[in-house]
């Protein structure tokens, strides 16, 4: 049961990354990316920080907190300047390489690999982005796929991190959640104080709103599910279901904006949905535990009750 509910939450966040494109873009515009990043996690660290009244990190979940609040805080830099120095398609395809970068650094990092079935499923996904994101087709490399291939193996490093620092460990999630927003905070207002009071001067109620949205939605509640999912389940399928946020944005355009989907995207579509799926069915069957025959089974100090006696 935990399993379904740690996907569908996993979902929802790559629904509400998928629906943030636009208010994103718009804030970008009106204030440069060092401001609305410095706002984001500014807003994420104080909207946490009633939790942590009640809470004092240790030494462990300081130290991790603030390493996995550097390598998010990378992902995301990477990732804005990239997007804005090369095409859409360029950044979908590169980025989507999360999908099969995770689970072979998983694998490599705890000597467990996934079946082929998985990387053939994982394929079959990324495929499927190319395809959804292919309108004006791919363009020659450019210093932005350079960014984005680096946001994507940062995110992949950043998401397995989270799960091999955490794994049996008695982390509280909100407090790594807070020390990642307040690194993000501290390190995003140090490079962007002097453009950041222009910025809040041209930002309007709708600006605003927008840094909520990113603030509250794409940062405190999808950094708390993304790190409650992966201790529960892997990095590997985390990263497989997160990698449906093109999928999202697509179908909320279609939605919202007006924008209308071609039969490559449909099929696009189909193969990130049907790769996802069947990739996480076989994630699951790899971590569920072989069942041991009754007879077989022997405690752990070595005494197995049909043993003769000595």
């Amino acid at each position: 049961m935990s399993i379904r509910r740690s996907d569908l939450l996993l979902l929802i966040v790559a629904v509400v990354w998928g629906s943030s494109y636009l208010a994103a873009q718009t804030l970008v515009l009106a204030g440069g990316v060092l401001a609305v990043l410095a706002l984001r996690f500014l807003v994420s660290a104080i909207a946490l920080a009633p939790a942590m009244a009640v809470r004092r990190p240790s030494p462990a979940e300081l130290r991790t907190g603030t390493l996995l609040g550097l390598t998010q805080a990378a992902v995301l830099v990477l990732e804005t300047y990239g997007v804005s120095l090369t095409s859409a398609t360029n950044a979908g395809v590169l980025i989507s390489l999360t999908i099969l970068l995770t689970p072979a650094l998983e694998g490599a990092v705890r000597r467990q690999w996934l079946p082929p079935r998985f990387f053939a499923a994982a394929t079959v996904a990324v495929a499927g982005v190319v395809l959804l994101v292919a309108g004006p087709g791919l363009r020659a490399p450019t210093a932005g796929d350079a960014l984005m291939l680096a946001a994507a193996v940062v995110r992949t490093v950043h998401v397995t991190l989270s799960g091999r620092l955490t794994d049996s460990r008695r982390y509280d999630t909100v407090t790594l959640t807070w020390l990642q927003t307040a690194v993000g905070a501290a390190l995003f207002t140090l490079l962007a104080a002097p453009g950041l009071p222009a910025a809040v001067r041209a930002f309007g109620p709708g600006h605003w709103l927008g840094v909520l949205y990113l603030a509250l939605g794409c940062s405190v509640f999808a950094f708390l599910v993304q790190l409650w999912a992966i201790r529960r389940t892997s990095a590997a399928r985390a990263s497989l279901l997160l990698g449906t946020e093109p999928v999202w944005a697509v179908l909320i355009g279609v939605g919202l904006g007006g924008e209308h989907l071609t039969a490559v995207a449909v099929a696009g579509i189909a193969l990130v949905l049907g790769g996802t799926y069947y990739g996480q069915r076989v994630e699951a069957d790899h971590r569920a535990p072989v069942p041991v025959p009754s007879a077989d089974r022997t405690p752990a100090d070595g005494f197995s009750p049909s043993a003769p006696l000595p």
